[in-house]
């Protein structure tokens, strides 16, 4: 007996041994120490005042796929062609479906692949007030009943279309998302054409209109006329990931600037659960709204199985290094601890996005009197897909689910596999790695899942480096006024964006 335990306590020390060496020796990406402040911030009051012109424009898409008013895409139309005049004067413009904007800049090498740089002129609703529009004419875009005007200055520190430069920031709808990115895309090479210099490949922008309800009649015919022209671009750059404060990443001691070189897929269903209905003074023994809290449960308690893709792997070794001990332990040691690694990520809702394909129980419809039964009750479960899941296998999951009942499922929405997964030892990649330094030197760079849609998706069909990044250095807050109240663009957080993409520009050979 003795012996046994030796044996066991020994091999129980072997393993810490091991667990530790792995742990110490494990590649982790090295925090960048640099203290220098990196490029130094040349504000450009013009370039601000550009930009907040075009916030004053309220180019809001809502409501059906591509249904909406476009009077005010004619006019940033017109506003982006007086502002930008070298712009369109040396670049091939083209319009596409009307709305969706492309430039070509010529490169001095017809023999490389482009790249690509993208963007869109729409933007969410303003929220809850009633808004004016340029004209001054009084709106809310769901057509509820309009509140008073003054609500307006209730929900916002400034009109959300004001377009107000204070207190070093540059307020309004879509100043984040995403017109930031189109002025400081349109300001990097209007940069370039000024100070004549001539790329190696061809520089295309493309904006599409229509992002926010699904893309399909901008970013998606757009991609569609590169493919019919047989374009190949060597990257494609999308919004996505951001670069994270240090503090704002629980456990994650630095800055982290997080790229995102894949998108989740996509699924809603509408389920329909069938049963007895009646009046409730005789309710049967389980009722149609019952059976789909029974369905409900088990889709919530019995989710697909998280995993840890190599994608994600590698974002847990690039930020690693910057993590506590235990953290790094777990990390470095899947081989053992992958079983407790995923279930501490599972926890947190931010991680849990990333290890798995995501269930939510978001809409639910019964009956309309509080003494009725429905005898059909309808709910609608969204699913976020993980790179390496697929639409089908999200199916046989629910069908699972619904066993025993009569239930019915609808697809709705867009349906959407997850996306390729772009490499990270590209030129592209290392050229975004370069620009970050550039502007947040002590900022950790890593690959990255994004679960939000983005109109990169359907650039696929034209290459295969696709990466979804907008290099700004954001806040809780910040995140926060995104398609809320208050959003706007520090006015550092705008010159470096510039700084940013024009420093890609002018070096990707």
């Amino acid at each position: 007996m003795k012996k046994l335990i030796f044996i066991l306590i020994s091999l129980l020390i072997l393993l810490i041994i091991i667990v530790l060496i792995k742990t110490f020796t494990y590649s982790f990406k090295k925090v960048n120490a640099n203290t220098t402040s990196g490029w130094k911030i040349v504000k450009n009051d013009s370039a601000i005042q550009r930009f907040s012109g075009g916030l004053k424009i309220p180019t809001v898409s809502a409501g059906e796929l591509g249904k909406f008013d476009y009077s005010t895409f004619d006019t940033i139309k017109e506003y982006l062609k007086t502002s930008y005049p070298l712009v369109y004067e040396n670049t091939e413009f083209v319009e596409i479906n009307k709305y969706g904007l492309v430039f070509r800049l010529q490169g001095s090498d017809p023999s490389l692949h482009p790249i690509l740089f993208l963007s869109h002129t729409d933007v969410v609703p303003p929220g809850e007030a009633a808004v004016k529009d340029q004209s001054g004419n009084v709106f809310r875009p769901d057509d509820k009943p309009l509140p008073p005007v003054s609500q307006v200055a209730e929900e916002w520190d400034f009109g959300p279309f004001s377009g107000a430069v204070a207190n070093g920031r540059i307020y309004g709808r879509g100043a984040i998302d995403m017109k930031g990115m189109l002025f400081s895309l349109m300001e990097s090479m209007n940069n370039l054409i000024k100070s004549k210099h001539i790329p190696k490949r061809d520089i295309y922008l493309a904006f599409g209109f229509d992002e926010e309800v699904g893309g399909q009649e901008g970013a998606a015919k757009i991609a569609a006329y590169f493919k019919g022209k047989n374009l190949m671009f060597d990257a494609v750059y999308d919004e996505g990931g951001l670069i994270l404060e240090k503090g704002s990443v629980a456990g994650i001691n630095s800055e982290v600037a997080v790229i995102g070189c894949a998108e989740k897929g996509f699924l809603s269903v509408k389920i329909k659960v069938k049963g007895l209905g009646g009046h409730a003074s005789m309710p049967p023994t389980e009722s149609a709204i019952g059976k789909a809290a029974v369905i409900m449960q088990r889709l919530e308690h019995d989710q697909m199985k998280p995993m840890i893709t190599p994608l994600i792997n590698q974002f847990f070794t690039n930020i690693g290094g910057s993590m506590s001990f235990v953290n790094r332990m777990g990390i470095a040691n899947q081989w053992l601890l992958k079983p407790v690694l995923l279930s501490q990520l599972t926890k947190n809702n931010s991680t849990n996005a990333l290890v798995r394909t995501t269930t939510a129980l978001t809409m639910m419809k019964g009956s309309d009197a509080p003494n009725v039964l429905s005898p059909e009750v309808e709910f609608i479960v969204n699913f976020r897909l993980l790179p390496g899941n697929t639409v089908q296998e999200v199916k046989k999951h629910i069908a699972k689910a619904i066993k025993g009942f009569d239930a019915e499922i609808e697809e709705i929405d867009n349906v959407k596999e997850a996306s390729a997964v772009s490499p990270t030892d590209t030129k592209a990649f290392k050229l975004i790695e370069a620009a970050i330094k550039e502007i947040h030197p002590t900022a950790i760079a890593t690959p990255y899942l994004t679960v939000g849609a983005t109109d990169a998706y359907k650039y696929q069909i034209v290459s295969k480096n696709i990466y979804r990044f907008m290099p700004i250095k954001i806040n809780d807050a910040e995140k926060q006024s995104i398609h809320s109240t208050n959003e706007y663009l520090s006015i550092e957080n705008y010159m470096k964006m510039i700084h940013y993409f024009e420093y890609i520009m002018r070096n990707y050979e």
